[in-house]
């Protein structure tokens, strides 16, 4: 398969582990220059390191940013210069009751989930409109949709990326600029096997089969 990348340059958010470290490695199997990101220095150079063993011909760099702090988002653009593929995919979660999650966790989820996102389209869609080729992708989640009642106010954030993505992709209609969204579901990632170990009396395995149940 040649998805035609060669000479694309991609940014994916919460890259080092999980669904983003996924669509980082496929990126670079397709001959994409690719900017991986993680919360720390380390997590990122680990991750180009285990990248470039895996895939000789990877074409891939990293950059470590906090998305919870604006300017650690402005000293990212900066650094990354112009983009063709940009992949909303960093997020947050934790389960939490409804009437424990103080205002504080509703900013910060929101800031990192559904702000990054804003932040990076509005830095890198002037670049790809000029060209007139450009792809915004956000990893939403079919929690958007049906709401966790463990986690509201991360499902509210996921409904906001689809809101987001459909309405700047009316800005971009008659381009080659495409603007979407993704749903997946339940995967098993380093981040829900920790979910799953917050699981209380259950066991591990318990909670996963809830988790994935259909």
């Amino acid at each position: 398969m040649d998805l035609q990348l060669n000479n694309k340059k991609a940014l994916v958010t919460g890259s080092t582990k999980g669904i983003g470290r996924a669509i980082a490695e496929t990126l670079a199997r397709e001959g994409a220059e690719v900017i991986i990101n993680g919360r720390t220095e380390k997590s990122v150079k680990d991750a180009v390191s285990e990248i470039k063993k895996d895939i000789q011909k990877a074409v891939i760099s990293g950059i470590a940013c906090d998305f919870s702090q604006p300017a650690e988002i402005d000293r990212l653009i900066a650094s990354c210069g112009d983009i063709d593929i940009l992949i909303n995919n960093v997020g947050i979660f934790e389960p939490k009751n409804f009437l424990d999650i103080p205002d504080e966790d509703w900013l910060r989820f929101y800031e990192v989930n559904v702000m990054s996102g804003v932040r990076l389209s509005r830095a890198f869609l002037p670049y790809m409109l000029k060209q007139d080729w450009g792809r915004i992708i956000f990893i939403s989640s079919e929690s958007g949709i049906n709401i966790p009642v463990e986690m509201v106010h991360y499902g509210m954030t996921k409904t906001a990326q689809l809101a987001l993505s459909r309405g700047i992709a009316e800005t971009t209609k008659g381009t080659n600029v495409t603007i979407n969204s993704v749903l997946p579901g339940p995967t098993l990632s380093e981040g829900v096997r920790k979910f799953a170990e917050i699981g209380g009396e259950n066991s591990r395995e318990e909670v996963e089969k809830g988790f994935f149940k259909t």
